[in-house]
């Protein structure tokens, strides 16, 4: 059974009411939106851009977020997104317009939005983007190609999450001749050291005489999961370039630009899943 909802009696600053807490009995979507407009603080967190839900619960145990002049540490806690005042590190956060860009990467350009790194970010190539934006899972230094960035940290966790099965395609260059056998133990699932690999679909794109040009697509995103996949199999990765992420493709982006998303693509990607039954055309 569902607890009810209380009322926390905290001192507020400026006249504000104290925020309300509801203890949850579980913490699906279904309690997200309370009837009285209230919103779970992570959500809150979300839309303003700051984290995915999970990383705000992180921020909120770390007593890092404020409201009403009171550091919150409750998971649970519902706020009124129109009256509450809520502050990250001091700074007062306000939701944003979602905002949702496509950015092709070059190589050497890292996704983090640490502000004391050196090298180029994915989020200093967006020059004129207003707000603040985190990328959709990560491409290393190293690797090229499609990744997104987005303010919506529940669209971002429907992407990033293997449960949803969002298929990803790379082009990669492995050093040698690939066999038929290391192709099909890739396809099959592979030991790592957190456990074994929901395997992949792998095809051969051109042969040489000293490499393999691979096209793979995969629904799981571990961190360089496929560099070590095929490391461990005995062919080094010495390019790779992701080209797709669901129904979206490359197309017309030449590296280092980015456009926003389309009202269509973000549709599409909050519908992808399953077979992706349009991966694997046109991705070029």
């Amino acid at each position: 059974m569902r607890a009810p909802r209380t009322k926390a009696s905290r001192s507020t600053r400026g006249g504000r009411p104290g925020i309300k807490v509801t203890p949850l009995a579980g913490g699906g979507a279904e309690h997200d939106v309370s009837d009285d407009g209230l919103i779970r603080l992570n959500r809150f967190l979300a839309a303003a851009g700051l984290a995915s839900r999970r990383g705000a619960e992180d921020l909120i145990e770390a007593g890092r977020i404020v409201v009403n002049g009171e550091t919150c540490k409750e998971l649970g806690t519902r706020i009124d997104p129109l009256h509450d005042e809520v502050r990250f590190d001091g700074e007062r956060l306000q939701p944003e317009r979602p905002t949702y860009v496509v950015i092709h990467k070059p190589k050497g350009v890292v996704c983090t939005n640490a502000p004391n790194e050196q090298r180029t970010r994915v989020i200093d190539l967006l020059q004129g983007l207003r707000g603040r934006v985190f990328t959709i899972g990560r491409l290393d230094a190293d690797s090229e190609g499609l990744i997104l960035a987005t303010n919506d940290g529940q669209f971002a966790q429907r992407l990033a999450h293997p449960s949803f099965g969002v298929s990803k395609t790379y082009s990669i260059t492995v050093r040698g001749q690939v066999e038929p056998d290391a192709l099909d133990k890739a396809q099959g699932g592979v030991w790592l050291s957190e456990g074994k690999t929901a395997g992949m679909r792998v095809s051969v794109e051109r042969r040489f005489r000293d490499k393999t040009v691979l096209r793979v697509s995969l629904r799981e995103g571990r961190n360089r999961e496929i560099r070590r996949i095929f490391a461990k199999l005995g062919y080094a990765v010495t390019a790779l370039k992701r080209v797709r992420i669901g129904p979206l493709t490359l197309r017309g982006l030449g590296s280092g630009r980015w456009r926003f998303l389309t009202h269509d693509e973000i549709e599409a990607l909050r519908n992808v899943g399953g077979d992706d039954r349009a991966a694997g055309a046109g991705e070029r």
